[in-house]
C-alpha cells in the first residue's frame, strides 16, 4: 500500500473521476459506507451517534455515514459547523440526501462559539462522536467555532471516530508528536480534535503512520477502505509504502508435500562469554518463524548454554581467544567453508563481541561467503566508520547488477556508529538517512525504533506500524535478527517482502503480547521480555490485517470482541 500525502491524495480523486469516470459523488458515497461500516461493527452498542461536520467533502463523507447510520436505526444527530446553505459540491448532495431520508431538524447549525452551550444535552446523551469537520486537505490550525468544538470535544469521555484524519492534523506531518500538540512540548498548544480510531480512504497518509492518535495512546486504530479509486490513478512520487502489505507473503499456504530443506537452513554466528542469551533468542526467533534449519556457531564455552534454549537447535563450537570471543583460527582456511557447507541463509553479530579477533571475523566472514547475510549488534559495530567496506560485500562498489542480499538491522546508535553521526542527528532524518544509505550501498537497511524504516537499494521505504514501548528491553534486537534470517530462508525470491514481513510480524507479536489481541488480556508494556515475542509470534502469523468488512489495519489490532455477532 503506498503512502501518500495530501495533495496526492486530491490528484487520486480527480484521476479517479476525470481518466477512469469514478464520479465524485460516488467516491463520496462509498467512503461514507465504510465509516458506517466500521462503526457498526467495532461499536455495536453505540444506539445515539453525534456526527460532526464541517461544509467540505470531509464533511459530505460523514453526511453519507450519517444517513446509512440511521437507515440501519442508529439514533443519529448531525451538528454542521456553518449554515445549511453554504454546503456546496458533493457535499451539498450529501446533505440533501440526508435530510431527505431522515428529517430537515436531523441537521442542526452550529455558526459561533456562543452556540455550542445549545448543544451540552446532545453531547452529554451521545454514544460515539464522528469526526468530519475538516479532512485530508486542510492545513492547520483550527480557528474561531471549530477550534472552540475541539475544545469542547476534549473534555468529554465519548469514543470519538475521525474520517480521513481526525480534524485539525495536517495529514503531511511526519513528526512523531501527538496528535494534538504543537512541538515536542505535550504542555503546548492543542491543535487538533481527539480520536480513538481513524478511518480514511484508498490509501494510507503520511500522518497516520508516523504520528499517533492521542498523548499516551499509541494503539488507536487507524483503517483504510477502498472505495473504488483504480490502483492506476493511485500515483506518488514518495516511494513510501506501508510495511504490513508485505505479511501477505506468509499468509500462502505451504505445499502439503513439504520438507525442512524447502525453508532454508540459517547458520547464525554469535554470542560470546557473558553473552550467550543473545544468539540463543535469535535461534529460537528463527526456529519459531519457520525456518527449515538452524545451526548456532557459538565459541565453544557458552556452545551448552546456547544448546538448552530448545532441543531442534543445532551447533557448533567455534576457537575462542580474547574475552572469550570467536577467534580467527575457528574460520581460518577450509573451516568457514565446512562451516557454509548447505547454509542459505547467515545472520551474524548478536552478542558476538567487539574484542579480540571478533570484528576480523565479521569482516573475514561476510567477505567470504555469498548466500544473504543478516547483519546486526556487533556484526555492525564491526563496520563503525567503515561503512563503506558494505558496498564491496553486497556488489555495489563493482556495479553488479544483481546484488547479494545484505540486511542490515541497526539501532540509531548503530546507525551512528556506521556513519560517524550522533543519535540525535539520525533521528533528525530518519528517512532521508536510511534511504540514502540502502541506495549508497546496495543493502537492505533495518533502522529500528518508533516507526521502524526498512530501506531498500532501489530507493524504495517501508513504514512499519506495529509495535509498541514494552519492546525497547534488551534480546529485542537479537529475536528480529532471527526473524529476519527465517522469512529469507522461506521467501529468497522476494527479498523486500522478505524483511518486511519479518519487522511487522515481530512488533505484531509485540502487541499480542502486551494487548492480547482478540483475548484482550496481555501483559503490561514494563513487564514484557524479548522472548514473549517468540510466544505470541503464532497469533502474529495467523491475524489478517484486513477484516472482515475488507477494511486493513494499518494501525491498531482488530478485536472479536468488538464485532457485531461475536
Amino acid at each position: 500500500m503506498k503512502i501518500l500525502t495530501s495533495a496526492e491524495m486530491r490528484a487520486v480523486d480527480a484521476r479517479s473521476a476525470d481518466d477512469f469516470d469514478v464520479p465524485l459523488w460516488v467516491l463520496m458515497e462509498r467512503a461514507g459506507e465504510v465509516v458506517a461500516r466500521f462503526v457498526l461493527r467495532q461499536y455495536p452498542e453505540a444506539g445515539r451517534v453525534m456526527v460532526l461536520c464541517g461544509k467540505g467533502n470531509n464533511g459530505g463523507d460523514g453526511m453519507v455515514a450519517a444517513r446509512l447510520l440511521a437507515g440501519e436505526g442508529v439514533g443519529v444527530r448531525v451538528l454542521l459547523v456553518g449554515r445549511r446553505a453554504e454546503v456546496k459540491g458533493e457535499a451539498a448532495r450529501a446533505l440533501a440526501e440526508l435530510m431527505e431520508a431522515t428529517t430537515e431538524e436531523s441537521v442542526e447549525e452550529l455558526v459561533d462559539e456562543a452556540g455550542l452551550a445549545t448543544f451540552a444535552e446532545a453531547f452529554a446523551e451521545a454514544d460515539l462522536l464522528l469526526d468530519a469537520v475538516v479532512g485530508t486537505g486542510f492545513k492547520p490550525p483550527l480557528r474561531g467555532v471549530a477550534a472552540a468544538l475541539r475544545d469542547h470535544v476534549r473534555t468529554l469521555t465519548v469514543p470519538v471516530v475521525a474520517i480521513d484524519l481526525p480534524s485539525g492534523w495536517d495529514a503531511d506531518a511526519r513528526t512523531q508528536a501527538a496528535n494534538g500538540t504543537e512541538g515536542d512540548d505535550a504542555g503546548s498548544a492543542e491543535l487538533a480534535f481527539p480520536a480513538d480510531a481513524v478511518v480514511t480512504f484508498t490509501a494510507a497518509k503520511l500522518a497516520h503512520v508516523f504520528g499517533h492518535l492521542t498523548p499516551g495512546k499509541v494503539f488507536g486504530a487507524v483503517v483504510v477502505g477502498e472505495i473504488g479509486s483504480p490502483e492506476a490513478a493511485i500515483v506518488s512520487e514518495q516511494a513510501l509504502t506501508w510495511m504490513g502489505a508485505s505479511k501477505a507473503l506468509t499468509e500462502r499456504p505451504r505445499d502439503i508435500n513439504s520438507n525442512k530443506g524447502r525453508f532454508g537452513h540459517v547458520l547464525l554466528i554469535g554470542g560470546s562469554y557473558g553473552k550467550a542469551g543473545a544468539p540463543s533468542m535469535s535461534g529460537l526467533a528463527c526456529l519459531r518463524a519457520g525456518a527449515g534449519l538452524v545451526t548456532a556457531a557459538v565459541p565453544e564455552s557458552i556452545l551448552n548454554t546456547v544448546a538448552l534454549v530448545t532441543p531442534e537447535l543445532m551447533t557448533v563450537p567455534l576457537a575462542q581467544g580474547e574475552a572469550g570471543a570467536v577467534s580467527l583460527t575457528a574460520i581460518a582456511g577450509e573451516k568457514l567453508d565446512k562451516l557454509m557447507k548447505g547454509i542459505k541463509v547467515l545472520a551474524i553479530g548478536p552478542g558476538l563481541s567487539t574484542e579480540g579477533d571478533a570484528p576480523a571475523c565479521v569482516h573475514e566472514i561476510v567477505g567470504r561467503t555469498a548466500v544473504p547475510v543478516v547483519i546486526d549488534a556487533d556484526g555492525l559495530n564491526a563496520f563503525a566508520g567503515r561503512a563503506e567496506m558494505l558496498k564491496a560485500y553486497s556488489g555495489r562498489a563493482t556495479g553488479q547488477a544483481q546484488l547479494r542480499t545484505v540486511v542490515l538491522t541497526p539501532h540509531p546508535g548503530e546507525m551512528g556508529r556506521l556513519l560517524g553521526m550522533t543519535v540525535k542527528e539520525i533521528e533528525a532524518d530518519r528517512l532521508g538517512v536510511a534511504r540514502r544509505f540502502a541506495m549508497e550501498h546496495g543493502v537492505t537497511l533495518v533502522l529500528k525504533g518508533w516507526r521502524t524504516l526498512v530501506a531498500h537499494p532501489d530507493g524504495r521505504v517501508a513504514v512499519n506500524t506495529t509495535g509498541n514501548p514494552g519492546m525497547a528491553k534488551g534480546g529485542s534486537g537479537d529475536i528480529l535478527t532471527g526473524i529476519v534470517a527465517a522469512m529469507l530462508g522461506q521467501y529468497a525470491e522476494d527479498v523486500a517482502g522478505a524483511v518486511e514481513a519479518a519487522v511487522y510480524l515481530h512488533g505484531l507479536a509485540a502487541d499480542f503480547a502486551v494487548h492480547g489481541g482478540a483475548a484482550g488480556v496481555g501483559r503490561d508494556e514494563h513487564t514484557l521480555l524479548a522472548t514473549d515475542t517468540v510466544a505470541h509470534l503464532s497469533d502474529a502469523f495467523r491475524y489478517r490485517v484486513q477484516d472482515e468488512d475488507g477494511l486493513t489495519w494499518i494501525c491498531g489490532m482488530r478485536s472479536a470482541r468488538n464485532e457485531r455477532g461475536a
